[in-house]
């Protein structure tokens, strides 16, 4: 990750001017940080990560929407995340969105120079929004995961991801933990 010198940013002054930028962009505590090119297993697993949530949407038959890594979720004033995958429910959002206000689930691919902070600060982070219900971080060199689950109150639940059935609910879908990861 690289940061670019410049003045502490909020949320709204972030999206105004690096949305259509080259390359991925997220803003942390104020500060714009550049995201490293990918490796092929990180795009790969990022891919069959949507497809495997869009396939699960589709089996039932719910009012929700899997994207890949376009849109931010704003986790604080000046802060701004850009998951690898996301679902959110309710009607289809506006092509021209910027950030889904209410992710339900969220998805981070693990790769080298981001490792600590997906497990850390995006943690924290995602879970500060009453909206997440479920993380799940995937490691696509491993091709195991991790899934956190809010569970009452303060607690969130914690499960190693390899393989067997995983249910998200809510929204209230099911997959096998291998589709996140696609073909081996």
């Amino acid at each position: 990750m690289a940061t670019a010198p410049q003045t502490l940013l909020t949320v709204d002054e972030f999206l105004a001017q690096y949305a259509g930028r080259p390359g991925k962009w997220e803003l942390y505590d104020g500060v714009v940080v550049g995201m490293s090119p990918e490796r092929l297993g990180h795009g790969l697993t990022k891919l069959a990560a949507v497809n495997a949530l869009a396939a699960a949407i589709r089996r039932a038959g719910l009012p929700c929407h899997a994207l890949p890594d376009s849109v931010g979720v704003r986790v604080s004033a000046r802060t701004a995340y850009i998951p690898d995958a996301l679902v959110y429910c309710g009607p289809r959002l506006p092509d021209e969105t910027l950030e889904v206000p209410n992710p339900v689930v969220v998805v981070e691919v693990l790769s080298p120079s981001t490792a600590d902070f997906d497990q850390d600060d995006k943690l924290a982070g995602y879970f500060s929004l009453a909206s997440v219900m479920h993380y799940l971080i995937l490691n696509p060199r491993t091709r195991r995961g991790v899934h956190h689950k809010r569970g009452v109150g303060e607690i969130i639940e914690t499960r190693i991801l390899r393989e067997g059935p995983l249910r998200l609910d809510p929204p209230d879908i099911e997959m096998e933990v291998g589709e996140l990861f696609g073909a081996e």
